[in-house]
C-alpha cells in the first residue's frame, strides 16, 4: 500500500503522481521518515509526535476510496477498516501519547485488536502524564488500564515520532481512522440505506465540506448552522434509540408502551428532518441553492437620544475647495441651520457611527476597508462624484462585504470591490435597500435578496461573480431597472418558492443588459414534480437528479431568420417567389456585389428585426415560465387549503401569485442561453 504525500512535499500536492511514485514513496527500501514532526502542547516534556493532521483533501480522498472503503456498504465499514489496519499497522514495538478530554499519558503498544480497532498498551517508563487537575497518578492510571483490560481505541493514540520511517504507515493509518470517526462517521449511518454507495453518498460530501470550511469557502454562519444541526440530530437520535430500546425490551401491550411508540415516531420524524438539512449543507451545490438565514440578531440603534440627524463626511484628503463644493452641493444647498457634521477617516467608521436617518457622504478616493458593513438603520450612503472616483475595496478574509437589515437604506455613486470573501458583495436580509448608479466588482456571489427583503437596483453595473450576479429568494421583492449584469457564473438566479413555507417573490426586470455570463442569463430553481420525473425517465435521463432545460426555440428562430436572410440575398432564383419579387431580389443581390449601401442597410435592418424579435421572445418566455410556476404554487396552496377543510379560500390567502414584469431586457452571449430551469 502506498504512503500518502507527506508534509515535506506539500508544495507538490497539485502535481500528478504516478502509481509507481505513490508506491515507492516512503518505501522501507529508502531509509528515513518522510513525515513531519510536532511538539505536543502542555507543560510535560512529552516526546515529539508525527505531524499527520494536515493532510490534503486528495490524500484523504484517495486513502478512503482506493485503500480503505471503496464501494462498500455502511455495515461493512468497521470490517474494512480492520482489514486495512491489519495490512499496514505495526502490531507492537511503538510508543504513543494517549489523549482524552481530561489527561494525556505516554504508553507503549504491545499488541493490536484489529476487529475492535483497539491497541493493547502499557504505561511507558518513565511515567509521563499531564491532566487538568494533576490527580492522575501512576497508580490511578494503572487501575484505569486494568478496568479497560489495557485496550484503548486507536483513534485516541498519537504515534511518537521515529526518524527511521518504520512507523510512518502506522501513524498515517491511525490518522485516517481518527479523522474518519471524528469528521465523517455518523452514529445513524448503519441504519440508513445499506447500499454499495456509502463512499459517494456520505464520505465524499462530508470530506469536501470539511475542506471547504478549512479553506474558508463556506460562510461562518452556515458552519455554525451545520454544527448546531449536527448536535441536535445526535442528541435526538440518542433519545430515539433509548425509546426504541425501551419498547423492544417490553413485551406488554400497555398504554405506557403505546405512548412510547408515539414518542418514538415523533423523535424519528425530527431526526429525519434534521438529517435532510445536514445533507443539503453537505452537498456543495445545494448548500448555496437553498441558503440559510442569518444576521437576524442585528439590532437597529434607532434615533439618537437627542433626536438629531447627522451628516457624516469621509474625505480621502480635505481641501478648502472640496469643502466649499461639498457645502454648495451636498451639505447645505439651501440652508445650514441646525446641520450637524461629523468627519471620519474611513467609510466603515462612519457607518458604525450612524443612527436612524443619518447620511454618509464619501469624498473621491480609494478606500481599503478590512471589515463588514452592517447597516441596521435607515441611512443613506452616497459617493460624491462618479462611481469610479469613489472606490471602497474590501481587504482580508470575511463572509461578505455589505449586510443590510435597515427599513430603508440607500446606496449610490459608489464602486464596491470585493476580495477573498465567502458570501456575496451585498446581502439584503430585511427591509428595503436601494442601489443606484453603482459599480459592483464581485468575487463570489453578487447581490442576495433574502426572504422578506426588498431590493431596488437601477443604473448600476455588476460583474465578476463566481456564483449568480443576483440571487432572489422566495418571499422577496426585487426590482432591476437599467442595469448591466455580466461576466458572472449565472446572471440572475430565482430560488425555489414552491415550498409551502414560502411565498412567491415579486420580480420586476426592465431594460437590463444581461450578457457574457458563463451559464444562463436567468435561472429558475424548482423541484422536480412527479410528472416531470416520468418525462425525464422516458427521455432516458434516469439517475440524473439535476436537469437543465435549454431554450432551443430561440436558437432555431435565429438560425431560421439568418438562413432566410442569407438565402434571399445569395440565392434569389430558388423558392416559389413572384416574378417582381425575384427581380427586386436579383437586383439587390447584384447590387450587393457592387457594394451598394442600400442593400447592406436592408440586411442589417433584417438582422436587427431578428434580434429584436429574439429579445422579445426571451422576455416573454421568462415572464411566462415564472408566472406559470407561480400559478402552480397557487394551485398547490389551494389544494392544501381544501385538504384542511377550507373549501372557499380567502382572497388574501390566495394572493401569493408572483408579480412578474419582464420587458425590454437584452440577453447576449450568455454561455448556455437566456433562460434555464434547474431541477433538483
Amino acid at each position: 500500500l502506498p504512503l500518502l504525500c507527506p508534509h515535506a512535499h506539500r508544495e507538490d500536492a497539485e502535481s500528478d503522481w504516478s502509481a509507481d511514485s505513490w508506491s515507492d514513496y516512503g518505501s522501507r527500501d529508502k531509509p528515513g521518515t518522510t513525515l513531519g514532526r510536532t511538539v505536543p502542547d502542555g507543560n510535560v516534556l512529552f516526546p515529539e509526535i508525527f505531524h499527520t493532521d494536515h493532510l490534503l483533501f486528495y490524500e484523504r480522498f484517495r486513502a478512503y476510496q482506493d485503500y480503505i472503503l471503496a464501494d462498500c456498504k455502511a455495515s461493512e465499514v468497521k470490517q474494512l477498516i480492520a482489514e486495512y489496519l491489519g495490512k499496514v499497522l505495526e502490531p507492537s514495538g511503538w510508543q504513543a501519547i494517549w489523549r482524552t478530554d481530561v489527561f494525556e499519558v505516554l504508553v507503549g503498544v504491545v499488541g493490536v485488536n484489529f476487529s475492535a480497532l483497539k491497541a493493547v498498551v502499557q504505561l511507558s517508563e518513565p511515567f509521563l502524564c499531564e491532566s487538568q487537575d494533576g490527580s492522575f497518578t501512576l497508580e490511578c492510571m494503572q487501575e484505569l488500564l486494568e478496568l479497560k483490560e489495557h485496550q484503548i481505541l486507536l483513534q485516541e493514540l498519537w504515534v511518537v515520532y521515529d526518524e527511521s520511517g518504520e512507523f510512518d504507515q502506522t501513524a498515517l493509518a491511525i490518522e485516517h481512522v481518527r479523522f474518519f470517526y471524528q469528521c465523517i462517521w455518523r452514529i445513524w449511518d448503519e441504519e440508513e440505506e445499506d447500499e454499495f454507495d456509502y463512499f459517494v453518498r456520505c464520505v465524499e460530501p462530508r470530506l469536501r465540506l470539511h475542506y471547504d470550511v478549512l479553506e474558508h469557502r463556506v460562510p461562518s454562519g452556515l458552519v455554525d448552522d451545520y454544527q448546531n444541526l449536527l448536535s441536535q440530530c445526535e442528541e435526538l437520535y440518542e433519545k430515539f434509540l433509548n425509546v426504541r430500546n425501551s419498547i423492544s425490551s417490553n413485551d406488554s401491550d400497555s398504554e405506557a408502551e403505546n405512548v412510547s411508540v408515539v414518542e418514538g415516531l415523533k423523535l424519528y420524524d425530527k431526526v429525519e428532518h434534521l438529517k435532510q438539512k445536514l445533507k443539503l449543507i453537505e452537498n456543495p451545490l445545494l448548500r448555496y441553492v437553498f441558503g440559510y438565514q442569518k444576521y437576524g440578531s442585528l439590532q437597529a440603534k434607532g434615533l439618537r437620544p437627542t433626536g438629531a440627524k447627522v451628516t457624516h463626511v469621509v474625505p480621502w484628503t480635505m481641501t478648502a475647495s472640496l469643502l466649499q463644493l461639498l457645502a454648495r452641493d451636498k451639505l447645505c444647498p439651501e440652508s445650514c441651520d441646525g446641520l450637524e457634521i461629523q468627519f471620519h477617516r474611513d467609510p466603515l467608521a462612519a457607518i458604525n457611527a450612524c443612527y436612524e436617518g443619518d447620511r454618509v457622504i464619501i469624498c473621491p478616493g480609494h478606500y481599503v476597508v478590512d471589515g463588514v458593513f452592517c447597516i441596521a438603520d435607515s441611512v443613506e450612503l452616497e459617493g460624491y462624484g462618479l462611481p469610479d472616483d469613489v472606490v471602497i475595496e474590501n481587504q482580508g478574509k470575511g463572509d461578505n462585504f455589505f449586510d443590510c437589515t435597515g427599513a430603508n437604506i440607500k446606496i449610490s455613486n459608489l464602486k464596491l470591490v470585493q476580495h477573498d470573501a465567502v458570501e456575496g458583495i451585498l446581502n439584503v436580509h430585511h427591509g428595503k435597500t436601494t442601489l443606484e448608479n453603482c459599480v459592483l466588482q464581485c468575487e463570489t456571489t453578487g447581490i442576495t435578496v433574502r426572504t422578506s427583503a426588498e431590493l431596488l437596483m437601477k443604473n448600476s453595473d455588476l460583474y465578476g461573480a463566481k456564483g449568480a450576479g443576483v440571487e432572489i429568494y422566495p418571499g422577496s421583492a426585487c426590482t432591476l431597472l437599467h442595469n448591466g449584469i455580466h461576466h458572472c457564473k449565472e446572471g440572475i438566479l430565482v430560488k425555489n418558492f414552491l415550498d409551502e413555507d414560502y411565498e412567491a417573490p415579486k420580480i420586476t426586470m426592465v431594460n437590463n443588459m444581461i450578457h457574457n455570463n458563463e451559464g444562463y442569463g436567468v435561472v429558475l430553481v424548482k423541484p422536480v414534480m412527479a410528472s416531470e420525473m416520468k418525462d425525464a425517465s422516458a427521455e432516458g435521463t434516469k439517475g440524473d437528479n439535476v436537469k437543465i432545460e435549454e431554450d432551443y426555440f430561440q436558437d432555431f428562430l435565429m438560425m431560421w431568420l439568418f438562413c432566410m436572410t442569407v438565402g434571399d440575398i445569395l440565392f434569389p432564383a430558388l423558392g416559389n417567389v413572384q416574378p417582381t419579387q425575384a427581380g427586386d431580389e436579383t437586383a439587390c443581390a447584384e447590387g450587393s456585389r457592387q457594394e451598394q449601401p442600400a442593400c447592406v442597410t436592408d440586411e442589417l435592418e433584417l438582422y436587427k428585426r431578428a434580434e429584436t424579435s429574439e429579445q422579445t421572445e426571451n422576455n416573454s418566455e421568462i415572464a411566462n415560465v415564472l408566472g406559470a410556476t407561480s400559478a402552480k404554487k397557487s394551485q398547490m396552496h389551494k389544494k392544501r387549503l381544501n385538504e384542511l377543510g377550507f373549501t372557499e379560500a380567502d382572497d388574501n390567502l390566495m394572493s401569493q401569485e408572483m408579480f412578474v414584469s419582464v420587458e425590454g431586457n437584452q440577453f447576449k452571449w450568455n454561455g448556455k442561453g437566456s433562460f434555464g430551469i434547474f431541477l433538483f
